[in-house]
């Protein structure tokens, strides 16, 4: 399976838009629905206002110990029961860029507790993060979120509690896509 993804944005897609939010900085066009596909889309197709291009890659701000951890409770995505998707685009600013990948990594979880924190969501909320700055979009990150309705509280606490942390000091560009996904579509 390929490891490059587009979420197109517009009038077709498998996921209903319920609210598009600008968090920090510039929002995204609205638009009724989203459409991920497993693969790079070279333009934009008919009837849509934003392609955003990604791919996913290894983890890298994690330790063995935690990479194993992460993967024992982690739920696969496009479960029946996860009918609730959020798609949150990040760009951090230069001087997260400008540091080595271990200052990074200290503010990703030695002060934030990135993974720690996750890692109290899971199974409830799986999760898949894109990477899209090698690739010159306008994101740096594509984080898809996916969670049964239930859990749509665990999920706003979770998010609540990563915006509070050390790192979102770094980020320069935010937008939350609400999504859910037709029942005939499950």
């Amino acid at each position: 399976m390929d490891n490059r993804y587009s979420f197109v944005g517009g009038d077709s897609g498998a996921w209903r838009v319920t609210e598009i939010k600008a968090i920090i900085g510039d929002g995204l066009a609205t638009v009724d629905r989203v459409n991920v596909v497993n693969q790079a889309v070279a333009e934009a197709p008919p009837n849509s206002r934003w392609v955003l291009q990604s791919f996913t890659s290894n983890v890298r701000y994690a330790k063995r110990a935690e990479i194993t951890q992460l993967r024992a409770v982690q739920p696969s995505l496009n479960r029946a029961e996860a009918a609730i998707a959020v798609l949150i685009p990040i760009k951090k600013n230069a001087q997260w860029w400008a540091m080595a990948q271990d200052e990074r990594r200290a503010i990703f979880e030695e002060q934030s507790h990135h993974t720690a924190m996750g890692l109290e969501y899971l199974p409830q909320v799986a999760r898949q993060l894109h990477h899209c700055r090698d690739l010159a979009e306008p994101f740096d990150f594509l984080t898809w979120f996916e969670f049964a309705p239930e859990h749509t509280q665990a999920f706003d606490d979770l998010l609540r509690r990563l915006r509070d942390s050390p790192e979102w000091d770094y980020v320069e560009r935010e937008v939350e896509v609400r999504l859910e996904r037709e029942p005939s579509l499950v």
